[in-house]
């Protein structure tokens, strides 16, 4: 068998060519590269050969009785010559097969003039102006108790009813898993009651749309893959991690962060969803980072991070970070009941009462303006017996009361009949007002 190929080694060039230095022939280069790597091929061949050989001579002094190990060892025999045969003959390898299924992968990810992506699809809008879109991950952030948990109250509330305040479903009847690693079992439940009590919904209509999960038990290293699990379940449009910083052993490990967020990113293609992820700020009050390396990652591959700041009782909604259109802030509040209601109404409620309550003392002082000019009026009336003209009482009052002279007719129009009555031409104080001199 060994007979059979030829040992010696391909010269890398041709009786032909020459050695020298100068102009190579076209197609030089590429001949040379091949000769090369088939003399590579030859001398592999060369050593593996006197391996087979040697392997050969011990399988021909075997005894009969291993008959079947000697024909196993044929095969593994033939299996490997084809294989140095295969390369010799230009046939691809298992590592040059692998790289251009990569390079067919990476291909398909290129984007050129003529590549057609869909718009957008966003799971919600505020005022027309969409957020949270499909097939992306997102960021919910806050300090400590600055209402995270009451904003995702509120947009799902949304996306079960429609519309809740300002915020508006964009999608049909959607599914939504929400995933909560931080509050007990307890109050849990009351995020449940508050979602049912704001939509609207029928409870039957919400436990076959809203699937609520409290995770507080389980261990950060089996949290992903029971997320895995539970959206192959419910085949959500919407996820809602409520301490997603549970699901790394520590959030500033650079390597386990980053491979948290690719690995929900590809459930956000995989199940075209909205991933949307519960992060806190670092704790100083001038740090409106998200915590850790894990927070640094979220905000880079985050499509957009929304921010929870409380004050003055009012919970206030900004959308700082996103890569498109930015949301309109909007606000939220609690009623007297403890229930969470739109903050704008609210404040457009006490605008509108302090609007009446300024045009009330708008009016109070008005009329206390004008019960003094009448008053001064009848003083200088009085100070001229009970009796003068209206030219003369014009200019005192231009001179007493530093106005101008339409204003101070205005005055004298105002009290007539009430202060004041004018007979002949003369201006005198009405019945009662009279002073004695």
């Amino acid at each position: 068998m060994c007979s059979m190929i030829q040992r010696n080694a391909v010269p890398l060039y041709s009786q032909n060519e020459s050695r020298a230095v100068g102009v190579p022939k076209p197609g030089a280069f590429r001949r040379r590269d091949f000769l090369r790597r088939l003399n590579m091929f030859h001398l592999s061949i060369n050593s593996k050969m006197e391996r087979l050989d040697k392997e050969t001579g011990n399988v021909q002094q075997m005894p009969q009785a291993t008959g079947g190990q000697v024909n196993n060892r044929a095969t593994t025999v033939g299996e490997v010559v084809n294989n140095i045969v295969s390369e010799a003959v230009g046939q691809p390898s298992a590592l040059e097969q692998e790289r251009e299924e990569r390079l067919a992968l990476l291909r398909e990810m290129r984007i050129s003039t003529q590549t057609e992506v869909e718009p957008e699809r966003y799971a919600l809008s505020v005022d027309d102006t969409g957020f949270f879109a499909l097939s992306d991950l997102h960021g919910l952030k806050g300090k400590q108790k600055s209402g995270k948990s009451s904003v995702l109250k509120v947009c799902t509330s949304a996306l079960m009813c429609g519309r809740q305040f300002r915020v508006k479903s964009e999608l049909q009847e959607p599914v939504v898993l929400m995933l909560d690693t931080e509050q007990q079992a307890a109050d849990v439940k009351l995020v449940v009651s508050e979602v049912l009590h704001m939509s609207g919904v029928t409870a039957d209509y919400l436990d076959s749309h809203l699937f609520l999960y409290t995770l507080r038990r389980l261990s950060y290293d089996t949290l992903l893959e029971d997320t895995r699990l539970l959206m192959a379940e419910h085949r959500p449009q919407v996820v809602m991690i409520d301490g997603v910083v549970d699901y790394v052993a520590s959030f500033n490990d650079e390597v386990l962060s980053r491979q948290l967020i690719h690995d929900l990113l590809l459930l956000c293609d995989e199940y075209e969803c909205a991933i949307v992820c519960v992060l806190h700020e670092n704790k100083a009050t001038e740090d409106l980072n998200m915590r850790g390396h894990l927070g640094t990652v979220l905000a880079q591959k985050a499509g957009s991070v929304l921010q929870c700041q409380k004050q003055d009782g009012l919970i206030n909604v900004s959308c700082p970070d996103a890569r498109h259109g930015t949301m309109p802030n909007w606000a939220l509040t609690f009623d007297n009941d403890g229930h969470l209601c739109a903050a704008d109404e609210l404040q457009a409620q006490k605008r509108q009462q302090q609007q009446v309550l300024a045009r009330q003392r708008q009016k109070e002082a008005y009329e206390k303006k004008r019960q003094e000019r009448l008053e001064l009026m009848l003083t200088i009336i009085r100070d001229h017996g009970n009796r003068i003209s209206q030219k003369e009482l014009v200019a005192e009052l231009e001179r007493e009361a530093k106005v101008g002279q339409q204003t101070a007719r205005r005055i004298i129009k105002a009290g007539l009949g009430t202060k004041i009555n004018e007979v002949n031409g003369f201006i005198q104080p009405a019945a009662g007002e009279e002073m004695a001199f």
